[in-house]
């Protein structure tokens, strides 16, 4: 019956409630000695010398507060080239002026592949295919 099958729920939901304080309780407990169990005096310490060895700051930093664990902190110069998930480095954002607009309708009607548009302006393909459709020099399907 139904009934039967919400009060099993409900036992279950209680079941697991008290599972996971047990396991927040075990894991409080594990941590707090820690700092003992490899030598140090107090928890501070201890953190103070698991952020040196991981290469993080010692200091309770607040621009590093809110931020994953081994981020470094943007600055001006860093946000345009921040590292993607590959590796690479993003390369500094374009500006596309109408005269960059100007050269690409030049080397379009003169043959050139969007491949070497980019190449010779120093933007991105991607860049040099919206300015060829906002020009009307793309072909519809």
């Amino acid at each position: 019956m139904v009934t039967d099958k919400i009060k099993e729920l409900e036992a279950a939901r209680a079941k697991l409630a008290s599972l996971e304080q047990s396991i927040q309780d075990e894991l409080k407990n594990e941590l707090a000695t820690l700092p003992a169990k490899y030598g140090f005096a107090s928890a501070d310490d201890f953190a103070t010398a698991v952020r040196a060895a991981s290469g993080g700051s010692s200091s309770g930093d607040p621009a590093r507060r809110g931020r994953r664990p081994g981020r470094p902190a943007k600055t001006a110069s860093s946000a345009a080239s921040v590292a993607d998930k590959g590796g690479r480095k993003r390369r500094k954002r374009a500006v596309i002026t109408d005269e960059t607009r100007a050269q690409v309708k030049k080397m379009v009607e003169s043959g050139k592949t969007g491949a070497e548009i980019a190449k010779g302006l120093g933007i991105s393909l991607p860049s040099v295919q919206n300015i060829k459709n906002a020009l009307g020099l793309v072909r519809k399907r």
